[in-house]
């Protein structure tokens, strides 16, 4: 953060990010997809294993990392060279659907649409699978717009094996819009597909088994929150299902869909003594067939470019098949203990085996690739109970090698079919302002001095001068004093949670992803006077506009007698309710980031993602209460300088103020409202960089010499008119009216009249 004032003040209120990485939130373990070393398609290659060449080109929007090329999911190849989808169709004889380009081995939904006046009004016509050996569209599947979930669902159970296929394809179909899924057609989406998955020789059909895999896979893109509505039971099936599936279904490429794999390791004629399962690395998050490889080898879990990798170990040798199904995220594992707040993505491997023999362990293992926000605190490895519906830690244990991967090995009671997975928690990598040096110090020095000052002098000249208007400004004087004071001692947090990863040896379950600090030292108390003092001085300001304003539409009785005691009462009452709001709903002692940032002491504003959040008390318990304040005073300065300078001509007018007199007469009332906060607000909505550093430097030095500025205008200048001429530059005049005259007549006699010259009202 930078030394002035500006630059952590304006950061601390407005800009939010001077000191914050705007980037979102993500757990980079991009997926990989599932696939023997001997049905590898002739189209594609599997990626390189070793680094190559140093001076290797990737192509078609390749990224080179440690060597190797990830790709784009379109292409594949060493270097990216190789094409991985189908071009676009368009409407044929033979076809009435156009279908974008698509990967290999996915299914691309039509372009036309249901009608809107049908059951189904926006969901696709048809779906088609890009063929992984021709490169071209499969004959496209149709659905009936007047076919629902519902209606699948209740008939399912006495389709023909032809109308099973129908059924299967519609039910693809009609989940594959996931964001316009609910909670009930998520539940019956699920019963479909186990209900096809489950059907004597169903699952054999490859075409049914893969619209199966598919239905799942979109369903894994549904809402999170739809989840909690969903029947737990049904998911409980159908992930058990899908083992059995892995089991008997024979390794099958097209099982691999964006967000779930199925696949399968055969028994051979060779018995084996471990399988494992690599996932490698790719440009997406989603899984494909040709980043996946699964063999009998034993490797170490040591590479720079896998993303997972399992290994399931033999004490013996075995010869029966190994299956494994891979989700993309734990939405089919919603767990009561662990409850995630964070953007982040948990994968589910499960290993099946037919026989419980002569099983040594599993190991398993994933890299924590996240971006520069965060950084792993802890993990935990786990596998799903399903008797208790939840993660459950026994019998695994936890290591990190050198490599930076978290390494599981476990050995659960019941071995031949088990889902596990890592729970990761993690800390932000807070960016902690550095401490105020010599400028800022001296800026906030003067600005105390200045304001000290001005308000002694106010008090010790109160006799001279109407009393609302001193009682205004000495409030206004003490408020900024106490704020600045503040700011130097307590802006920056003294209590610094270094991003270093704090790995236990217990193997506990974590309760959320985002690790949080209970609340330490007293940075939410500097927080909570901060904010107070800050709104307790706008809400003073605005005092002090309300007060000009009665002065002048109350020119001869002035403001009311009732005024001052009212002042007091909302001047130092209101903010202290605003704050007290803020607390309440936002603090916890387990919590204090509900109210206050961690990187310095001011109010909370970003959300999990780094963006802001309108939730936050920085945007209601501030910047809306500051918003309104400023516009009122905006108001009551325009009111005031309009009448200053008009002309009216039906009074005369006993003499002429300068034009200086009557814009330095503005200027003071607008430094005394406190508009020069309005460049904030214009700083928010800037983005032109030269523009927005233009901004940051007039909003530091409009408020940093606030205090020096009331220090002149409204002290140094009663005592400097002794010299008019040396300092007539530095002299600002009185707020007031002009002396004007006045003729009242009464009973509207022309020679009966009484003349009124008005005094001149000061306003400081």
């Amino acid at each position: 953060m930078d030394h002035s004032l500006l630059l952590i003040f304006t950061a601390a209120v407005f800009e939010q990010t001077w000191c914050q990485n705007n980037s979102t939130l993500s757990i980079n373990i991009s997926t990989s997809t599932l696939q023997t070393t001997t049905q590898r398609s002739t189209t594609t290659d599997l990626p390189n294993t070793t680094p190559t060449e140093p001076n290797l080109v990737c192509e078609n929007k390749g990224t080179l990392q440690n060597g190797i090329c990830l790709c784009p999911d379109d292409w594949t190849g060493t270097t990216c060279n190789i094409s991985n989808f189908c071009l676009e169709k368009t409407p044929t004889q033979t076809s009435q659907f156009t279908f974008p380009k698509t990967v290999l081995g996915q299914f691309a939904s039509s372009v036309e649409r249901c009608p809107s006046r049908t059951s189904n009004g926006g969901i696709p016509k048809a779906s088609a699978l890009c063929n992984i050996f021709t490169h071209l569209f499969d004959t496209p599947n149709t659905l009936d717009c007047g076919l629902t979930l519902d209606t699948i669902n209740a008939n399912l159970s006495g389709a023909t094996q032809a109308e099973v296929l129908l059924l299967a394809s519609s039910t693809q179909i009609l989940t594959s819009v996931p964001e316009q899924l609910t909670a009930h057609n998520i539940t019956n989406a699920v019963q479909i597909t186990n209900n096809l998955l489950s059907r004597d020789g169903t699952a054999q059909r490859t075409d049914i088994a893969v619209s199966a895999v598919a239905t799942v896979s979109q369903l894994l893109s549904a809402s999170h929150g739809m989840y909690f509505s969903v029947d737990q039971t049904a998911i409980n099936e159908l992930t058990q299902t899908l083992q059995k599936l892995s089991l008997r279904e024979k390794s099958n490429p097209l099982l691999v869909q964006p967000n779930m794999a199925v696949q399968s390791l055969n028994k051979g004629q060779t018995p084996i003594r471990q399988v494992q399962l690599t996932s490698f690395k790719g440009q997406s998050d989603t899984f494909l067939p040709d980043r996946i490889k699964l063999d009998t080898t034993h490797a170490e879990i040591s590479k720079d470019n896998i993303d997972l990798q399992m290994n399931v170990m033999f004490s013996e040798d075995f010869d029966k098949d190994v299956g494994f199904v891979l989700y993309d995220s734990d939405q089919f594992f919603q767990s009561k203990s662990f409850q995630p707040s964070l953007d982040t993505k948990r994968r589910v491997i499960s290993a099946n085996l037919q026989e419980n023999l002569g099983i040594d362990h599993i190991e398993f293992a994933f890299t924590p690739s996240v971006d520069s926000t965060l950084s792993l605190n802890d993990f935990s490895c786990v596998f799903w109970n399903y008797n208790k519906n939840d993660w459950s830690p026994e019998d695994c244990s936890k290591t990190m090698n050198p490599t930076g991967h978290a390494v599981c090995s476990c050995k659960p009671k019941k071995f031949e079919k088990a889902n596990f997975a890592i729970l990761m928690a993690f800390d932000t990598n807070y960016q902690y302002s550095e401490a105020l040096q010599w400028i800022s110090i001296i800026g906030c020095a003067l600005s105390v001095l200045g304001l000290t000052v001005t308000a002694v002098y106010q008090i010790i000249t109160r006799k001279s001068r109407g009393s609302s208007p001193t009682l205004l400004v000495v409030n206004i004087c003490m408020s900024m004093t106490v704020f600045y004071l503040l700011f130097i001692f307590g802006i920056n947090n003294p209590v610094q949670h270094l991003n270093v990863a704090k790995l236990s040896d217990q193997n506990i379950v974590p309760e959320s992803d985002h690790h949080k600090y209970p609340d330490e030292g007293p940075c939410t108390a500097f927080t909570a006077l901060l904010q107070y003092f800050l709104l307790a001085t706008f809400t003073w300001n605005t005092l002090y506009g309300i007060n000009v304003f009665l002065l002048f539409k109350n020119g001869v009785s002035g403001t009311p007698p009732w005024f001052p005691k009212v002042s007091l009462a909302i001047g130092w009452v209101i903010p202290a309710v605003i704050v007290g709001i803020s607390l309440g709903s936002t603090y916890s002692v387990k919590e204090p980031l509900g109210y206050r940032q961690e990187e310095f002491c001011w109010l909370a504003s970003l959300d999990n993602k780094q963006k802001f959040n309108m939730g936050k008390p920085m945007f209601w318990g501030f910047l809306l209460p500051l918003m309104l304040m400023l516009f009122s005073n905006t108001a009551i300065l325009l009111y005031f300088s309009h009448n200053i300078c008009r002309t009216n001509p039906n009074l005369n007018s006993s003499r002429t103020t300068p034009l200086k007199k009557k814009i330095l007469s503005s200027f003071s009332l607008a430094l005394m409202l406190g508009l020069s906060w309005v460049t904030g607000y214009i700083l928010i909505i800037t983005h032109e960089k030269n523009l927005k550093f233009i901004l940051s430097v007039v909003f530091c030095l409009l408020n940093t010499t606030q205090g020096v500025q009331i220090l002149i205008l409204f002290t140094l200048r009663p005592l400097l008119n002794s010299n008019p001429t040396f300092l007539d530059s530095l002299r600002a005049p009185n707020i007031g009216f002009h002396r004007k005259t006045f003729s009242l007549w009464k009973n509207k006699i022309p020679d009966s009249n009484e003349s009124y010259k008005s005094t001149e009202s000061e306003l400081t």
